[in-house]
């Protein structure tokens, strides 16, 4: 092996290193036990890195009366801080990602690198800046008990931030030098994978990150309380689920509402198949995209305007009961409420869910259509024999994946339409868990049974892929 090339090979492992070190540092910026910002016990802890460099009204949640002998002055610090090392990751991320490309990309993502560990390192003063503020400022108060400190999270921040720019300057000494004109390019594969990454992030943050708060099942949580282990009740929460007559009636009486709601959409999870078909036999063009605009757009529209829309319509005294001079409640009346938040879904979703049915149609080889029309076969058997096999791989998996969320029907519909003659109609499990945690204030039995729920679905998931494999030989993952 050539001089330059075992160089190059070590400079690749030093990669490795800056690599891992920059993504534990975008990991630990959603995380609030590593927060650097929180230099005071006055500032929220439940606060991480990313929500203290957004939100200023976060910061001061926990101040109370005190705001009055700090101000918000060394708050601001704090978030201009959190700004600064938030940047300084985001351009580290930005050199880490660049280390993938050829040399010259490489060159300039040892720059990218340098800078974000410096700038990320830097917001240690400002940060100690808003220390020396929030010192003064409590001292004259005295508030000794309130005094800053420096987080644990700082010394892992720039514990990173030291990493990088070790790593990466010892990388520089490692590459061998550019030779021509050479681009800035980067292997198809890791293109990409970068282009994946932003929303492998977004998936982390919002549906990964979130699964930390099951741990307030194991505690007798009240809310505004701190979590402490003098709060640890174990399994309380789970037997409850099981001993307790009323909520297991409860469970019970929203499980029943959530199957029969869910099974309904699966029942009828072929309309948008149907419309997608039908749409696509459609011959004027023009009709035919005005037709799927304005079946679309109702997804769009949040469910509160949508609720909007039927109280003016099927009130008591809406355009309904105005036109035929009655007083009939459609809206209160419980009677068929299970297929009235059935006809709503698909008055909202199914020109949107057929989009991908649409698509689908688009990807038929003509041929086959041009060797049936020789054939003599009409449009009624080409759907039949043609398109509707065409669709069926795209439907199975759509279905498997409504099966596996059979217990995740949404809350925001059953939210708006719910009153008090529906409610033990059209209470689902996710808004009774809405309704126990946030309304009923019993924070550690709603995330038992949410994550009892997430459980479910996932065992259903993994069943019906199974199920798929040995009847079908395909499966979904």
């Amino acid at each position: 092996m050539k001089k330059g090339d075992s160089q190059t090979a070590v400079a690749d492992k030093l990669y490795w290193v800056v690599r891992t070190a920059v993504l534990a540092a975008v990991v630990l910026i959603f995380l609030p036990a590593i927060n650097p910002a929180r230099i005071t016990s006055l500032i929220n802890r439940n606060m991480s890195l990313f929500t203290s460099a957004v939100s200023i009204d976060g910061l001061t949640q926990d101040v109370g009366i005190k705001i009055r002998a700090t101000g918000y002055t060394p708050f601001y610090m704090v978030q201009i801080a959190s700004i600064c090392m938030l940047i300084g990751i985001i351009i580290m991320a930005a050199g880490a990602c660049m280390s993938l490309g050829n040399l010259k990309l490489k060159k300039r993502g040892n720059i990218a690198s340098l800078v974000g560990a410096l700038v990320t390192g830097g917001s240690f003063a400002v940060f100690m800046v808003a220390s020396n503020m929030f010192k003064e400022k409590l001292s004259a108060g005295n508030y000794t008990d309130e005094l800053p400190f420096i987080p644990a999270g700082m010394y892992v921040y720039l514990g990173l931030a030291a990493a990088v720019f070790i790593f990466t300057l010892l990388a520089v000494f490692m590459l061998p030098k550019l030779k021509g004109d050479e681009r800035c390019e980067m292997p198809t594969k890791y293109t990409l994978f970068l282009i994946l990454l932003p929303f492998l992030v977004l998936v982390f943050a919002f549906s990964y990150l979130p699964l930390w708060g099951w741990r307030y099942s194991f505690f007798d949580y009240k809310a505004g309380q701190q979590l402490n282990m003098d709060n640890w009740v174990g399994f309380k929460w789970f037997t409850r689920l099981l001993s307790d007559p009323a909520t297991r009636k409860d469970v019970l009486n929203v499980l029943r509402n959530t199957m029969v709601m869910s099974g309904l959409g699966i029942a009828t999870s072929w309309v948008p198949m149907a419309f997608a078909i039908l749409l696509n036999e459609i011959r004027t063009k023009w009709f035919r995209k005005s037709v799927q605009v304005i079946t679309t757009i109702p997804n769009f529209v949040s469910w509160v305007l949508v609720f909007a829309l039927a109280f003016a319509i099927f009130s008591g005294d809406g355009f309904i009961n105005t036109i035929l001079g009655t007083n009939v409640d459609f809206l209160g009346n419980p009677k068929g409420t299970w297929f009235k938040m059935l006809a709503w879904g698909m008055w909202k979703s199914v020109g949107w869910s057929a989009i991908i049915y649409v698509a689908g149609i688009s990807g038929i080889d003509p041929q086959l259509y041009e060797a049936a029309t020789v054939d003599g076969a009409g449009r009624g058997q080409k759907m039949w024999h043609i398109t509707v096999p065409g669709l069926i791989p795209t439907y199975m998996v759509l279905l498997l994946m409504s099966i596996g969320n059979i217990l995740s029907n949404g809350m925001d519909q059953y939210l708006v339409f719910s009153n008090a003659h529906n409610k033990s109609l059209i209470e689902v499990l996710d808004l009774y868990v809405y309704n126990l945690g946030l309304e009923g204030g019993a924070i550690s039995l709603s995330t038992v049974v949410s994550m009892t729920k997430s459980i479910i679905s996932v065992i259903l998931l993994f069943t019906a892929n199974g199920i798929s494999k040995l009847i079908r030989g395909e499966s979904i993952m």
